[in-house]
């Protein structure tokens, strides 16, 4: 079942329109905010939680009950701060991107919303080092919001005050982890935090602090409009609302969309995306979920439901929802072997299985490129990730990992032909 337009959220997720504040308001964007918030702190988190909003930024944790993990009353003075994780670095996505550049009072207002549900004192938006247009874009509405007194002194007229700050990150794909996101904003290097204490407890600046995705923080003011039973009637259970999803790759129309949650693989492509480059029968391989989820080959993923628990079931996931669409002109072990020096160069280095383990996988997945290897080494590769899975502080390590373990779990046979064929060769030679 695909979305009707009426049931978008992201009117102006292509930039046709004005993203201003009062194209925003035409939209229906700040209308009547402070009767939304009225309805008192609580009530809001219950209608998140009733909706089945799960986080839009890869972990997809339940947004409502994630809210109720901050403190109702602060025992010592400590005030509640919401951080709104804007630094997409991840590649193959690029949905937040979007929303910032051409609907960004949505955020804006959602961040207020989010923050008097959570009791929080500020917003702290952390936006990506080279979204440079899109942060001048954050910048500038949230001043037009200053100045319409839709924040500061009195919010809206809601008798709350709020205060939002746009943060802007040097372009460290670690900072997108949420307590890394917390050292870089208190000026410290960005490298991720123990857990616990979670950020619910100590966060930034050591206060009760919640962490959310843009497009999380961006659906609020929309569900709380139309009420959580419009936005839970997309969507298979515990798979609800509705999903930016960025395809990129090969297909005739590569396109970010929103459309309703569980929606299938072949539908979603067909209809948004103009079918397959070269037909159905091309289809390689897909990333479903941006670079850090396993690939799924074509035929397995043709008929799945793009969704958290469907991607799940063929040993991958939604993540962002980024994504990445192969044809057999892919040369896939060089694909997943560019992800991986991605990873080698993205480790903050603080754990060691990360620091050490990247590089090796890395040099490794560049041998298998080219055959360059003993067929026993694909066993060994697959031990090594599995020796780094898990075995960090953040999941970079599981990201760097997850990639390898796909391809070697669908794509074996390619990686011996290239060893034996490389040995033949070698062997002709020598004769």
């Amino acid at each position: 079942m695909s979305l009707a337009d009426k049931d978008r959220i992201f009117t102006n997720v292509y930039g046709f329109q004005d993203w201003g504040l009062k194209a925003a308001q035409a939209r229906g964007d700040w209308d009547d905010t402070k009767k939304l918030m009225e309805v008192g702190q609580d009530a809001i988190i219950d209608e998140i939680k009733a909706s089945g909003l799960r986080g839009r930024g890869g972990a997809g944790f339940p947004t409502g009950m994630k809210w109720s993990f901050m403190p109702k009353e602060s025992k010592d003075g400590r005030p509640s701060f919401l951080v709104i994780n804007a630094d997409e670095s991840e590649p193959g996505s690029c949905k937040d991107r979007e929303i910032i550049r051409h609907d960004p009072h949505k955020l804006v207002e959602g961040a207020l919303i989010a923050g008097f549900a959570m009791r929080a004192r500020a917003a702290y938006i952390y936006i990506r080092g080279e979204y440079i247009r899109e942060a001048e874009t954050l910048f500038a509405a949230v001043e037009q919001a200053y100045d319409a007194g839709l924040l500061g002194k009195n919010a809206a007229g809601s008798g709350y005050d709020f205060d939002v700050y746009v943060h802007r990150g040097a372009g460290a794909y670690i900072c997108g982890e949420e307590t890394a996101m917390i050292e870089s904003l208190e000026g410290k290097k960005g490298q991720p935090r123990l857990k616990p204490p979670f950020p619910a407890g100590a966060g930034l600046y050591g206060c009760p602090t919640t962490v959310n995705n843009v497009e999380s923080i961006a659906v609020v003011p929309t569900i709380l409009r139309r009420g959580a039973a419009w936005f839970s009637s997309f969507g298979r259970e515990n798979n609800k609302g509705t999903k930016l999803f960025q395809i990129s790759g090969h297909v005739n129309k590569p396109c970010v969309v929103e459309e309703a949650m569980s929606i299938t693989f072949e539908e979603l492509i067909e209809k948004h995306c103009g079918g397959i480059r070269g037909g159905w029968d091309n289809l390689l391989a897909v990333i479903p979920g941006g670079s850090s989820v396993p690939l799924v080959p074509g035929e397995q993923i043709r008929n799945a439901f793009m969704d958290f628990d469907g991607l799940k079931e063929l040993g991958s996931g939604l993540g962002t929802a980024g994504v990445i669409v192969m044809d057999k002109s892919t040369d896939v072990v060089r694909a997943i072997s560019r992800l991986s020096y991605f990873y080698k160069h993205e480790s903050c280095g603080q754990c060691t299985p990360c620091r050490e383990g990247t590089g090796w996988m890395w040099r490794v997945m560049k041998r298998l490129e080219t055959g360059d290897a003993e067929i026993e080494e694909i066993d060994m590769l697959q031990q090594v990730t599995k020796q780094v899975e898990g075995h960090t502080i953040c999941a970079l390590g599981d990201a760097a990992a997850w990639p390898i373990q796909g391809l070697i779990r669908h794509f074996r046979p390619e990686i011996e032909r290239r060893i034996n064929e490389r040995a033949g060769a070698m062997q002709e030679a020598a004769e």
